[in-house]
């Protein structure tokens, strides 16, 4: 039933919004607006795990990111998150990292942080928003670099590139730090496919003279410096997804770089950004002059 959809997404969304607080299950209770009992009944149901351990395992993620981004202490990052110990802190992020939050603090390596699904509260909509929309196209140049990608073998889109390698690679790539401040999904030219492997693949940009550890099944590649048109469309629902990613195909397909005075760039990757309802979603199309 939708109601329960939307009674999941929006204890999701009080988790998101509230992961550095105590959050108890009274809390989900009022955010979903069912007893208590029956909303832990319905978060277990649809994510496969307790509130509890979503939580947990949520606020580790993000103390990870912490450590890495923030001039932090192991204490400081413990106490702003919630955990009721150091010590108590300490053992969780070992066991879901498999490696100590001091140790990693100063010496980040990629670890599997853990990005939740999100359910969509109406999928009856996703085709509902107006057609009256803005997007908003400018010339940005992107700078020699490596990336970090993890590759398959028949995956042309998201969808089918999860099913097949798996969504849990994107939290991987998200603990790698990267020169663009997030992880990249790319549509890869010919010349950077492998025999028997696809074109659409996840990944992470890097300096040029990155020599921290590459992950096992994972490899570098050398991307030249390119000139791309950064479409992006309006902010959107999440539930509203489809809708604004085809938006933005759509205007690629109509627009004419000619106009600038570039053509399409068909010897660098297309890339595409994580689809967030509150900027928009955001391709990046290489281009080259005319």
């Amino acid at each position: 039933m939708d109601e329960h959809k939307e009674a999941v997404r929006s204890m999701q969304d009080y988790i998101r919004d509230h992961i550095q607080d105590e959050i108890t299950l009274a809390d989900l209770a009022a955010a979903s607006s069912f007893s208590p009992w029956y909303a832990r009944r319905l978060f277990m149901e649809h994510l496969n795990m307790t509130p509890a351990v979503y939580i947990r395992r949520l606020k580790l993620s993000k103390s990870a990111l912490r450590l890495r981004d923030e001039n932090i202490s192991v204490l400081d990052v413990a106490i702003s998150m919630g955990f009721g110990s150091v010590d108590g802190y300490q053992r969780a992020f070992r066991r879901e990292f498999g490696c100590n939050p001091k140790e990693y603090s100063t010496s980040p390596v990629p670890i599997w942080l853990f990005t939740p699904s999100l359910i969509m509260e109406n999928e009856r909509n996703v085709n509902s928003m107006s057609e009256i929309r803005n997007v908003f196209i400018q010339v940005i140049e992107k700078p020699e670099r490596k990336v970090i990608i993890k590759r398959g073998i028949k995956a042309n889109e998201y969808w089918s590139y999860c099913k097949e390698v798996g969504c849990d690679v994107w939290g991987l790539l998200t603990s790698i730090k990267s020169i663009s401040g997030e992880p990249v999904c790319l549509w890869l030219p010919e010349h950077l496919r492998k025999p028997v492997t696809n074109e659409y693949v996840q990944g992470v940009e890097v300096e040029t003279d990155y020599s921290g550890p590459v992950p096992e099944g994972f490899e570098i590649i050398d991307l030249p410096a390119a000139t791309y048109l950064l479409f992006r469309g309006e902010p959107f629902k999440e539930e509203d997804y489809v809708s604004a990613i085809t938006e933005i195909w759509d205007a690629e397909k109509k627009y004419d770089p000619e106009f600038i005075g570039y053509t399409w760039d068909d010897k660098n990757p297309r890339i595409q950004l994580e689809p967030r309802g509150e900027r928009g979603y955001i391709e990046l199309v290489p281009v080259k002059k005319s």
